[in-house]
């Protein structure tokens, strides 16, 4: 059985005559927390998105929690959650109500998805705007809602694309916490990021995508080495 919770060998994906993907391989520990760091137009999200199934690869392969992402799709649903860049959150509703339609919709009973709302109000710091519209949130209220929406059902595999685009300090260090506590908790965390900083803070591996290849891979103080870093 592999100790990885993500196996990528050989990834390719074209948009037309535009190569995005270039022959992609990276593996992710299980219970690691790995970054994808590179700048928009990299890759970094079309790769999260063969990796959710929501978009097919057209060369290579890519398993993930052991299930292929192409003939195992439902199986791979099954095993993450997924934020992506822009809060996927029902404005004109409460985080509160927002939770519970994701519980009901993920397969909880009405009790069950009570529970895990309070669960994640709680975790989360949302318990006394649990009773608000969203659309009066600040963005970094939006995104530890998202985050929450992700972990309405438990899996063994979180996909982060950019979670701290556009937060303030105060909120991504926010953000930063409820991550490694995810992680230290046995979560598997593949997140992407144009932050070296972030990268730094958080994964316990690091991967430099440019021009839809792995150009970099290391842990922190190695990729700090190679730049000259203290």
């Amino acid at each position: 059985m592999s100790s990885f919770a993500i196996e990528i060998n050989g990834l390719q994906k074209k948009f037309g005559e535009q190569t995005v993907l270039n022959g992609i391989n990276l593996n992710v520990p299980e219970g690691k927390i790995v970054a994808l760091l590179g700048p928009n137009g990299a890759g970094k999200t079309t790769l999260i998105n063969i990796l959710s199934t929501l978009v097919a690869p057209d060369g290579g392969s890519a398993k993930v929690a052991g299930y292929d992402v192409v003939h195992g799709k439902e199986e791979v649903k099954q095993s993450i959650g997924l934020t992506g860049q822009f809060a996927a959150v029902d404005e004109s509703l409460s985080s509160e109500e927002n939770l519970r339609m994701m519980g009901r919709l993920s397969g909880l009973s009405r009790t069950e998805a009570r529970v895990r709302a309070s669960e994640l109000l709680e975790y989360f710091d949302l318990t006394e705007v649990a009773r608000k519209r969203v659309k009066t949130f600040s963005g970094g209220m939006r995104r530890r809602l998202d985050l929450a929406l992700s972990l309405v059902v438990r899996r063994p595999i979180l996909f982060l694309d950019e979670p701290t685009t556009g937060l303030d300090t105060r909120s991504r260090r926010a953000l930063w916490d409820i991550i490694l506590d995810l992680s230290a908790n046995g979560v598997t965390v593949f997140l992407t990021t144009q932050y070296l900083e972030e990268a730094d803070q958080l994964a316990d591996t690091i991967a430099v995508i440019a021009g839809g290849s792995i150009v970099a891979h290391g842990t922190p103080a190695e990729m700090k080495s190679r730049i000259g870093g203290k």
